[in-house]
């Protein structure tokens, strides 16, 4: 394991209830209703936050990878994620698929920056060699 030599950043929340509970950030700016994945509940589920917050940073670390190889991203960069929960032999497990939208970018270039920042990306390297993850260049 890696350990960290600095902290940039820490988010600090407080979930109350579980999946059908609220979750709020210590500074106020996240306040949602959790509710299960595939419920009529009124709010969002785990799965759904750690799909937006993977796509989220993995566009940052495509950028951070372009900008090495002196690429310039399209504005319109896009990162679909899925985030799977199912279970095998009754134990939950998550998988993910992240399908990547780099319009205008020669496609054998696309593949090596999705690589790139697989390699990069926090989420990636936390997901790496603990679940299935599939990357596609749309």
């Amino acid at each position: 394991m890696t350990r960290m030599e600095k902290v940039l950043y820490t988010a600090r929340t407080l979930t109350q209830g579980g999946r059908d509970g609220v979750s709020r950030s210590s500074d106020g700016r996240l306040d949602i209703i959790l509710s299960p994945p595939g419920s009529a509940g009124t709010g969002t589920n785990p799965e759904q936050l750690f799909a937006a917050g993977w796509s989220a940073c993995f566009i940052g670390a495509l950028g951070k990878v372009a900008a090495r190889r002196q690429v310039k991203l399209p504005p319109d960069v896009a990162v679909e994620a899925e985030v799977d929960l199912g279970t095998t032999d009754g134990a939950f497990l998550l998988q993910a698929r992240l399908t990547v939208r780099l319009p205008g970018i020669d496609p054998e270039l696309g593949r090596a920056l999705l690589e790139d920042a697989h390699q990069t990306c926090p989420y990636s390297k936390a997901t790496r060699g603990n679940i299935d993850v599939t990357l596609t260049l749309a």
